[in-house]
């Protein structure tokens, strides 16, 4: 018997009934959407916050949300072995992620920060194919590839050129490499613990370490606008929970090689809420960038995996 959910025969909990192999793709549009504000209302938080307080304030904020969810749904603790793995989610998504990114929207605008999401999609896919075993065809990462250039060149060229890289762009790198990893062990947790219980249980992990970093930057807080602390409380409760509720439970759909293409268009989205929000410019050349990202996004989550399902 056929099952056209997926191109690669896994061990996994059924997917919920009724579910098609399009449903991990909207629900994973749907996390991008909510992820896309995370650079420019992080660049708008960093103006009047220390960038510590907003990497590590934000997480225990969605700590204590996630705490609450999952003490009233009555969740039950895991094994030693899923909690190490919980671990790595937390280091990636939570710890990681947040506080380089946050350091780096201080020296350089949100569509500059953009190139961080532009390389999301191929960094996840890869972390995916080592992890997991989905083996996406040449096809697959040859319009994965051509995405990541086009997202990267857009980005690059909004924000000047690739000659005017400097320290931030290390932060942003590590960014990436920290969330790729967090995406591809989330979304495995996610088809065995749940796909909010995921992100709420790395959550509470990472709590302690987080608390104590916030406790630390908050004394020197200096005066902020309430737009600024608007902008934190959408990165606390939205871009650190929310929105992996969405995004967790695309992945855990999957296959998580293709859904993690769907980042494909956050940059775009980024550098758009960046010139409606905060005055950044938007080119001719930042609009054709824009069309290509698209376009490869398009192509690479319509290619199907190496083998048919049996």
């Amino acid at each position: 018997m056929k099952d056209n959910s997926s191109a690669t025969v896994q061990v996994r909990p059924p997917v919920p009934p009724g579910a098609q192999p399009q449903t991990g793709l909207w629900w994973g549009l749907l996390g991008v959407a909510a992820f896309s504000f995370t650079v420019p209302f992080t660049r708008v938080a960093v103006e009047g916050l220390d960038p510590l307080f907003i990497g590590s304030g934000r997480a225990v904020i969605a700590a204590g949300l996630a705490g609450a969810a999952l003490a009233l749904t009555r969740q039950r603790l895991h094994r030693p072995r899923t909690w190490a793995r919980l671990a790595l989610v937390a280091g990636g998504v939570v710890v990681g992620f947040p506080l380089l990114t946050s350091y780096a929207l201080t020296a350089v605008p949100a569509g500059h920060g953009a190139v961080v999401i532009a390389l999301l999609p191929a960094a996840t896919a890869t972390a995916a194919v080592l992890r997991t075993g989905e083996r996406p065809p040449l096809a697959f990462w040859l319009v994965t590839g051509l995405g990541s250039l086009a997202a990267l060149g857009f980005a690059f060229l909004q924000s000047g050129g690739i000659g005017h890289l400097h320290w931030a762009d290390l932060l942003l790198l590590g960014a990436v490499a920290c969330a790729a990893v967090g995406y591809a062990e989330g979304g495995l947790l996610a088809r065995e613990v749940g796909s909010w219980q995921t992100i709420a249980w790395a959550l509470v992990l990472a709590a302690p370490l987080m608390l104590a970093l916030a406790a630390v930057s908050a004394a020197a807080q200096p005066q902020a606008t309430p737009v600024q602390w608007a902008a934190f409380a959408y990165l606390a409760v939205v871009s650190m929970f929310l929105g992996f509720f969405a995004w967790y439970r695309g992945l855990a759909v999957g296959p998580i090689a293709q859904v993690s293409q769907v980042q494909l268009l956050q940059p775009v989205m980024s550098i758009c809420w960046a010139a409606l929000l905060l005055g950044e410019a938007l080119t001719w050349s930042t609009a054709l960038g824009g069309l290509a990202v698209i376009a490869c996004a398009g192509a690479a989550v319509r290619v199907r995996l190496n083998s048919p399902a049996s």
